[in-house]
């Protein structure tokens, strides 16, 4: 057995690079084990033909702990913000509506009706009890506000978070928050006044800004691997886990062979059906409870055109296209409008989504033909003629956890788990958001009960959690 770091983190996605970074900093010896011949998940840059692409996330929110995180590693220069008034659009009867961002500008919009209209005004002033069973995000937003506002806003805003269903997405688990301000305030929309925090004197307004980097999103994960040095080992496939004593062994496989890895702790950063795989002879109840949780299939299509070829500008954040308006696209990012250095002069960027749980069946053409339908939604929805100058497509099979009914009672057997089996520790994206600076967060504050416990403290999560 090689010499034993005191943790072993298995998966060097954001979450996983992010864990062992804090470790490292915190000055716990680790090794983070990824599968891969590179970390950093689903983030992944492209050049080429001169336009950059994101083959995953398209941008990032700048939060407290991502942007002090970026400093400290030293490319904040890279760093790019886009304008926060960029406007976002949803497609309603094949024209592009401008999506309302503020109160005034809800009571004003053409895109709902005067009845949807007036009731999400009223929802301020009235007092609503949720039911006492687990409602789905439609459910909520149905009671709440009625179908306009589910079919025009919140279905597309949820396939383009998570690429999933309203109709099957837990509200509790996915929107907590929501849930929480009506059970205290009877109303949403006061708990969300409520809740706002106090700003700091000279602090920015608003929610936390829309980021990339000079050389796209993949210069966060690039750092962090160059910040971990040989404490990061890829192609290293961890293919067993077991306990003997107080300790673990981690079994791996790599490009000499096998070979066993000793730690106090361990950290499981690996996707739920990697993370299944591997605690189903040391924890069968909790690997049947990672087996089930499902995951959407999602096709990024980028493709780049000449500006003339666009008989309308595109300036502002992109589309999202409702299930109603018949057209296979989930949505489209303007790359080019939100970031500088995204498409040569006189070029446009744009990044189309394709699949989705209410559209798995898509994935199963080739490339030829979901390029086709891709380039037909580009002509009826934003008026661009003739083929792109260059395009590429990207296919993740597993791309996105969902939050489904009963999600919250999984995330409270992973912290059960961790409470009765000392020294196992998760994070991941299927926990407590998807999003990066989610993930993140959620891979410092794992780094950190790691320390804890290493240092005689107990695991985190006394309580179990069935949010």
């Amino acid at each position: 057995m090689a010499d034993s770091p005191k943790v072993a983190v298995i998966g060097g996605g954001i979450s996983g690079l992010a864990c062992a970074y804090r470790l490292k900093k915190l000055g716990v010896p680790f090794v983070l084990l990824e599968a891969e011949e590179q970390a950093g998940g689903l983030i992944g840059t492209v050049e080429k033909d001169g336009f950059i692409f994101e083959t995953g996330p398209q941008s990032f929110q700048g939060t407290e702990t991502l942007l002090d995180l970026i400093s400290d590693l030293g490319i904040k220069d890279e760093l790019l913000e886009a304008d926060a008034r960029a406007p976002r659009y949803v497609l309603r009867h094949g024209r592009l509506a401008k999506i309302p961002m503020t109160p005034q500008a809800m009571l004003t919009t053409s895109l709902l009706g005067a009845g949807t209209r007036l009731r999400v005004v009223a929802e301020a002033f009235r007092k609503s009890k949720p039911p006492a069973e687990e409602e789905s995000v439609a459910q909520f937003v149905r009671r709440k506000f009625g179908h306009e506002i589910l079919e025009y806003l919140v279905a597309p805003f949820v396939s383009g978070v998570y690429a999933g269903d309203p109709e099957q997405l837990s509200l509790r688990a996915a929107f907590p928050s929501l849930d929480e301000w009506e059970r205290e305030y009877g109303s949403v929309l006061r708990g969300a006044m409520k809740s706002r925090p106090e700003k700091a004197e000279g602090a920015k307004q608003g929610p936390p800004p829309l980021c990339s980097f000079k050389r796209g999103v993949a210069t966060l994960t690039g750092a962090l691997r160059k910040a971990l040095g040989d404490g990061l080992r890829t192609g290293a496939r961890v293919t067993a886990l077991s306990k003997t004593g107080s300790a673990y062994e981690i079994r791996v496989a790599d490009r000499g062979g096998y070979e066993g890895v000793g730690a106090q702790a361990v950290v499981v950063a690996a996707p739920a059906y990697v993370a299944s795989q591997l605690l189903g002879q040391t924890m069968p109840s909790l690997a049947a409870r990672l087996s089930g949780i499902a995951y959407a299939t999602v096709g990024v299509i980028g493709t780049g055109y000449h500006a003339k070829q666009c008989a309308q500008e595109l300036d502002g954040f992109g589309v999202l296209i409702p299930r109603s308006e018949q057209r296979r696209t989930l949505g489209i990012v303007w790359n080019s409008s939100l970031f500088a250095g995204r498409a040569p002069e006189g070029k446009v960027a744009l990044t189309s989504f394709v699949g989705g749980t209410t559209d798995p069946a898509i994935m199963e053409k080739p490339d030829s033909e979901i390029a086709a339908i891709v380039q037909s939604d580009h002509t009826h929805i934003l008026k661009i003629t003739g083929a792109p100058v260059t395009a590429a497509i990207w296919r993740h099979p597993k791309a996105l956890p969902q939050y489904n009914l009963g999600h919250g009672h999984v995330v409270g057997a992973i912290r059960d788990g961790e409470r009765t089996s000392p020294g196992i520790f998760f994070a991941g994206n299927y926990l407590h958001g998807p999003s990066i600076g989610k993930c993140v967060e959620q891979g410092f504050e794992t780094a950190e009960a790691v320390k804890a416990r290493l240092s005689g403290g107990e695991n985190r999560n006394a309580k179990s959690e069935t949010r």
